[in-house]
Order: C-alpha cells, then sequence, then structure tokens
C-alpha cells in the first residue's frame, strides 16, 4: 500500500495494490498491520455504508465526544471527499483537504479523530464505506457548515446544486461550533 502525505500531516490518502487481467481485480481494502504505518493507536470498531446520488452532499460531521477516526473509500461511483481541522490548538486548525475518491482509482483516505468529514457525490449510486475507531454516538454529533467562507473548500460544485439534510443545511460556521481543544 503507497501512502501518500497531504497537507495536513496527519490526514493521508492511501492506494492500494490493485491486481488486474481481463477477468476483473483483486485488491487489499484494509490490513491491520500495513495500517500501523498510517496510524498505530486506532483499531476499528465499526463499518458503515451509505449510497447517495449525484449532487448530494453530506456532512461536514464529527462527533464531540467519541470521537471517530475514518478510513472511508468508494466501491462504486464517485465523491470529492473533505476533511476539516477543527482541533483549535492544532497548527492547522480550519484547513482543509479535498481528494477525490472513486470505484476506479481505489483510493482511500484516513481521517483522524478531531476532523470534520463529508463529501459531495458526483456520480449516482455512488457506494461510500467507512470504517470507525468508534461507535456512533447521535447525543455527540455535530456539524459545521459545509460552504463556511472562513474554511474556503472549494467543492467541484459546477453545474450541480448540492442536495443537503436540514441538518446541513441549519450547521453552524467554525466561528460558532463546538471544537475539540
Amino acid at each position: 500500500m503507497r501512502i501518500i502525505e497531504t497537507t495536513i500531516p496527519d490526514v493521508k490518502i492511501l492506494e492500494p495494490k490493485v491486481f488486474g487481467d481481463d477477468r476483473g481485480f483483486f485488491m487489499e481494502s484494509w490490513n491491520k498491520a500495513a495500517f500501523e504505518d498510517v496510524s498505530e493507536d486506532h483499531q476499528f470498531v465499526q463499518d458503515n455504508h451509505s449510497k447517495s446520488q449525484a449532487g448530494v452532499l453530506r456532512g461536514l460531521h464529527y462527533q464531540i465526544v467519541q470521537p471517530q477516526g475514518k478510513l472511508v473509500r468508494v466501491v462504486s461511483g464517485s465523491v470529492y471527499d473533505v476533511v476539516v481541522d477543527i482541533r483549535a490548538s492544532s497548527p492547522s486548525f480550519g484547513k482543509w483537504v479535498g481528494v477525490e475518491l472513486s470505484g476506479s482509482n481505489h483510493r482511500m483516505l484516513w481521517v483522524p479523530p478531531g476532523f470534520a468529514h463529508g463529501f459531495l457525490c458526483l456520480e449516482n449510486n455512488t457506494d461510500f464505506l467507512y470504517k470507525c475507531t468508534d461507535f456512533y454516538a447521535p447525543e455527540h454529533e455535530r456539524s459545521l457548515l459545509w460552504s463556511d467562507p472562513a474554511i474556503g473548500i472549494e467543492w467541484p460544485l459546477e453545474k450541480i446544486t448540492p442536495l443537503l439534510s436540514s441538518k446541513d443545511k441549519d450547521a453552524p460556521l467554525l466561528a460558532e461550533a463546538e471544537l475539540f481543544s
């Protein structure tokens, strides 16, 4: 597995080795020993799967208690995946990383605890999978406004009006959000 650094040192892009021929392909989607090169301190306790249509924007989400690290990937379709550092004491506080994940590029993204996470679906019937380091706790879930100008995420929105949940439409700005210390 190839580990690609991003502009935020804790956020990593992972490219698995894909072995393919005219019959299809094989790849390891996760290997504990290989993942220790990314993060020794985390173990996964939950897997999630969402399916979305083109234009759906989910996020930016996080849990203020029981923060979740996430290893995210797309098995069918494509997304523009974004993470925002919301650790107030971090040198990269308020910075973001965005990467396209797709069923064809097989890339994965490591989202450490302490980051808000979201994605924009670029194709219909996109299957998005993610492993989590802690359990979902709805009482601790928070959102950050996806379009906060102070963060300045450059979403690929040409000819797309994002489809948002009411929770995501009404999320607070970074300046008003509950953050990690």
